[in-house]
């Protein structure tokens, strides 16, 4: 069993399939399984990687809670495919390039112009490479329900306010109105938010600020993206 070389583009693909129709490597929660295989994985997948970049983002939400999550972490060998060898670490050669680089020079007392140019080139690529990673920007997708006072309301007014709210890091998607009785109905809409830079307590402040319209916020949904 295994996923192959996780570092590698084809061991991600083989993850990527295996993740097509689960949640996650084992069962239906998180546990010691995503944390051994996510060790394993050296960054982000490409976004073409769907449902392993998914999976990625998903666990690494846990990240302060990883040691807590259930099961025992096993080998790498033991989760994954039956028809595929694990090679993660075993010397595959994804990072051969950084491997190979010699960040001290040559033992050599005399080192040839050419080979010290050569040297500061790959030196140089090594750090731009390594500099240029991006770092993940944790997402997520909140479904709020914005009640209103009464059937009296108006709602196209109320939707305006709470579109008003604008910050760094917030984009507001589509809404609805959904009826709730008596005649009356609740704005639904949907937003997608940056987790370090907007809130949902900040969301339920702003909103129901508008205390002419709104009576009261509440959060319908929250999935990480």
């Amino acid at each position: 069993m295994g996923f192959g070389d996780l570092k590698s583009p084809a061991g991600l693909q083989v993850l990527n399939d295996y993740l097509a129709d689960k949640s996650y490597i084992e069962g239906y929660v998180p546990s010691q399984a995503d944390v051994a295989v996510f060790e394993a994985v050296s960054g982000p997948p490409p976004a073409d990687l769907c449902h392993a970049l998914r999976w990625y983002n998903h666990i690494k939400s846990y990240e302060k809670e990883k040691a807590s999550l259930p099961g025992v972490k096993k080998a790498l060998g033991k989760y994954g495919p039956a028809n595929v060898e694990d090679t993660t670490g075993s010397g595959a050669t994804d990072n051969k390039d950084d491997d190979d680089i010699d960040l001290f020079g040559s033992d050599d007392e005399e080192e040839s112009e050419e080979a010290k140019k050569l040297r500061e080139e790959r030196l140089a690529q090594y750090e731009s490479k390594k500099a240029k990673k991006p770092a993940l920007v944790a997402k997520s997708s909140i479904l709020l329900d914005v009640k209103p006072w009464d059937d009296e309301t108006d709602m196209a007014k109320l939707e305006e306010c709470v579109r008003s709210i604008q910050a760094d890091g917030l984009v507001w998607g589509s809404s609805k109105l959904v009826p709730v009785g008596y005649g009356i109905k609740k704005l639904q809409i949907q937003c997608v938010v940056e987790d370090d830079k907007v809130g949902t307590d900040m969301l339920e402040e702003q909103i129901t600020a508008f205390e002419d319209y709104v009576q009261s916020m509440d959060v319908a949904a929250f999935n990480k993206i």
